[in-house]
C-alpha cells in the first residue's frame, strides 16, 4: 500500500515534515508516547534521548499491530522546551533517518508547560494507517 505525499506548489518546501497524506487502510491511532522503557522508567534526561526513545515507543505500537514505519501519517510531538528541540535537532535527525529512513509523515510539534509523567521532556502521538 502506497501512501500518497501531498506537498502544494505553492507552499515552501517543508524540511521534516510532509504537508499532507493520503492513504487507505486500517487506522491505527498511538496514545502519547513517552521516553520510558519497559519498567515504565524514564530512559534518560537527555532531549534527543527522550525524543527518539518516545519514537521507538511509537513505532513499536505500529508494529505491534503489524504496520511498519512506513504505515505512519500523522506525528505530534509535544515538547517541554523549544530551545532543547532546536539545539537537539542534528542528533534528533540522524536517529530519525535511522529509524525511518527518508519517509516524513504529517507532522506538528506543540510547546507545552509540562508532562504528566515527572521527567518526561518529549511525548509523541500518531496516526498510522495499516494494509486492510
Amino acid at each position: 500500500m502506497a501512501h500518497q505525499v501531498i506537498m502544494p506548489s505553492h507552499f515552501p518546501k517543508p524540511r521534516g515534515y510532509s504537508n499532507g497524506i493520503v492513504a487507505t487502510g486500517r487506522l491505527l491511532y498511538i496514545a502519547g508516547q513517552i521516553a520510558w522503557d519497559k519498567d515504565a522508567r524514564i530512559v534518560s534526561p537527555d532531549f534527543a534521548t527522550q525524543f527518539l526513545q518516545s519514537l521507538d515507543n511509537v513505532i513499536a505500537v505500529v508494529r505491534e499491530a503489524g504496520g511498519a514505519t512506513e504505515h505512519i501519517v500523522k506525528l505530534t510531538a509535544f515538547v517541554t522546551d523549544l530551545d532543547a528541540y532546536r539545539a537537539a535537532t542534528s542528533s534528533i535527525g540522524e536517529g530519525w533517518r535511522a529509524r525511518m529512513g527518508k519517509f516524513y509523515p504529517a507532522m506538528t510539534l506543540v510547546k507545552v508547560a509540562g508532562l504528566l509523567e515527572p521527567g518526561a521532556l518529549v511525548e509523541i502521538e500518531g496516526v498510522a494507517v495499516l494494509p486492510a
